[in-house]
């Protein structure tokens, strides 16, 4: 009787085991599995969305084209392969690529943000002078990456597996993948790349000692942390390797190489007893067997026949970025090259094919350009596109420089496509909850019974405009929205787009003249469209005028007048950056291209660019090209702007030759 009692309080037992009893080890998160106890699906859609290609970066091709120096294509390119920097989730970019690189890339480096709390902060350089502005955490694409996987140790671990899972399919099977992480995720790192790669593929955990810990970090309660983990998997065992070595140090020759040949050549003794009696006699010709006064003989090892001292899983011989080193740029996170290149040498051929899905500052694409690799990069961020596409311009410049050769690049987006997928999966398709959603993180108040169609909101008793999620907003919806806001006795306008048509904000000053509004014209930021995001700020679209010089058959653009979108930059110094971008709006241009065989539907052709670098602040306002059209008539060109923050002003203007 007891025992029944017993087995109906407690019915586990060895005849009814406990389902936790039989669990193996295995990393469980929140989101892992669905209520049901199966596995969640990564969540893509139905068919991958397209890569829209948006510039092409052939330098210094176009400059040649225009200029007729002694220059050969097929001298200077490697061969006709594209790299690719892409701007976007991600995610879907990893979705995307797999119908044309799936089992194709021979190498991935990512460094993911492993810090989702901290402070990422940064000042970037401002005009000519050294001057600088603090770029604000708070709209920083770290900060975007916090606000998308949340705090959380389960949203980081939820969002690393779906990315690692796409990363696998598209590895080689001669393939490997580093990740790059800290004390924060190490462990968890681990075992999620096991279960994804398998725990028989994992190589190295390898310890890459950073500066020795100063301030704070120097006198905490605790050893100093000093060191970042890679960790190294490969997709099977048939991996491409290359052993590294790095010379030896002056103790170790001392102690080691104690001999001197009548040439002058150190060398140390080693064993022979497993080599033939062949080998011995080879040897002896050669000069390299040493006889020692007792009648045994040794092997002489030339020091400078030695590799040097084979690379172990402790890098401490790598130096973080200082604050003068020639590669620095202004990104928080930005990793030595050198490390880089011990990667991409160690586990990949000239030639192979080099991915980093967290590509910051550009540093994985700039260190296999320069070794020869080809190379896929993509970051969520618009200013790390930014700063990648300079890095990777003036990598092309230096290769074509000393005569070597170089790979071009394209910049591609996932455009309305990603806007498109994001309204059918989390709006369901309505237009009307993709307004109420823009209007929300706007902070502005719906309007429920509007005086017209066109106008959806107010702010601070502008009206609220909101565009359509896959229009181009032009000239014609601008004059119809400012007349309904006059008509309806509003004095101003705020138009939120996903893109503007180019001239609008040149062209909106008409309408304002005419209706007596006061129009803004904002970005709507993509970041809106991401999982667990609660705010985010919209940017007015930047201004921009320029003007065609011509002389004789020759053209070049000169910049007339620029005021900056002025996004990411402190609310406390917005009133003394609007009044410098009034009296010097040249100072927050960081970079300008032009394309002067500009069409509706083609990509931007970078054929003249100029850049600010940390080292040299100048920068032309007048191109120095002198580009010649083969055909007379009229011609567009389009002008591209990008400011400190990395927003982008186009405008587009007409020449007759």
């Amino acid at each position: 009787m007891s025992n029944r009692v017993k087995n109906s309080v407690n019915p586990w037992g060895p005849d009814n085991p406990h389902p936790l009893s039989r669990l193996k080890t295995e990393l469980v998160w929140e989101g892992k599995y669905d209520e049901y106890g199966n596995r969640r699906p990564i969540k893509l859609p139905a068919s991958p969305l397209p890569l829209q290609r948006i510039e092409t970066i052939d330098e210094p091709r176009d400059r040649s084209k225009a200029q007729g120096l002694l220059w050969k294509p097929e001298s200077a390119h490697r061969d006709d392969f594209r790299n690719l920097l892409i701007w976007g989730d991600n995610k879907l970019a990893l979705a995307a690529l797999l119908d044309q690189f799936r089992g194709k890339v021979d190498l991935i480096y990512i460094d993911p943000p492993f810090d989702v709390g901290a402070d990422f902060s940064m000042q970037v350089q401002l005009g000519e002078a050294e001057e600088a502005l603090l770029k604000e955490q708070s709209i920083l694409e770290a900060v975007a990456y916090r606000d998308t996987w949340g705090k959380g140790t389960d949203s980081y671990l939820h969002m690393m597996y779906e990315r690692l899972m796409l990363m696998r399919d598209l590895l080689s099977e001669r393939g490997s993948i580093y990740v790059h992480c800290d004390w924060r995720v190490i462990a968890y790192i681990r075992l999620l790349i096991d279960e994804v790669f398998g725990k028989y593929y994992f190589r190295n955990q390898l310890t890459w000692k950073r500066q020795p810990p100063r301030g704070a970090r120097a006198i905490s309660k605790q050893f100093a942390r000093s060191s970042d983990n890679i960790v190294f998997y490969t997709k099977s065992d048939n991996h491409v390797w290359n052993p590294q070595f790095k010379p030896y140090s002056e103790d170790y020759i001392n102690s080691k190489f104690t001999y001197t040949d009548e040439d002058g050549r150190r060398f140390r003794v080693g064993d022979i007893g497993d080599y033939s009696e062949k080998s011995i006699a080879e040897f002896r010709k050669q000069g390299k067997i040493y006889d020692y006064p007792s009648g045994k003989i040794g092997l002489k090892r030339y020091i400078d026949e030695q590799k040097g001292e084979a690379i172990s899983d402790i890098w401490s011989d790598i130096s973080e970025v200082n604050a003068m080193a020639i590669e620095r740029v202004i990104f928080p996170t930005q990793k030595p090259e050198s490390l880089i290149e011990r990667i991409i040498q160690s586990s990949s051929d000239e030639g192979g094919l080099v991915a980093d899905f967290f590509a910051g500052s550009g540093t994985t694409m700039a260190v296999a350009e320069k070794l020869g690799r080809r190379w896929i990069g993509v970051d969520l961020g618009r200013y790390a596109i930014h700063v990648s596409r300079k890095r990777l311009i003036q990598v092309q410049r230096e290769l074509h420089s000393a005569k070597k050769p170089y790979r071009s690049f394209d910049v591609y987006n996932l455009g309305r496509y990603e806007r498109q997928w994001w309204q059918m999966e989390r709006l369901k398709g309505a237009d009307g909850e993709h307004r109420r959603i823009v209007l929300q993180f706007y902070k502005a108040a719906p309007l429920e019974n509007p005086p017209s169609a066109l106008l959806h909101g107010k702010k601070h008793g502008a009206f609220v405009h909101v565009d359509q999620i896959d229009s181009i907003f032009a000239f014609p919806e601008l004059q119809a929205a400012a007349e309904a806001a006059r008509a309806a006795g509003g004095r101003e306008l705020h138009c939120l787009a996903w893109e503007f048509e180019m001239e609008l904000a040149s062209r909106k000053q008409a309408i304002e003249a005419e209706t007596g509004l006061t129009i803004r014209l904002k970005y709507i930021p993509r970041e809106i469209m991401e999982p667990n995001r609660t705010e985010c700020q919209f940017f007015e679209a930047g201004f921009l005028e320029a003007k065609a010089v011509t002389k004789g058959k020759k053209v070049d653009v000169e910049l007339v007048r620029f005021t900056p979108a002025l996004a990411e930059a402190p609310e406390a110094e917005m009133a003394a950056l609007r009044e410098r971008a009034v009296t010097s709006p040249f100072d927050f241009i960081d970079f300008w291209a032009v394309d002067f065989e500009w069409q509706d539907g083609k990509p931007f052709e970078h054929h003249w660019q100029d850049f600010r670098t940390r080292k040299d602040r100048s920068l032309k306002t007048r191109t120095d090209l002198g580009w010649e059209y083969a055909q007379k008539g009229a011609h567009r060109i389009c002008v591209k702007v990008i400011d400190v923050f990395g927003v982008d002003t186009t405008t587009v203007i007409q020449v007759e030759v």
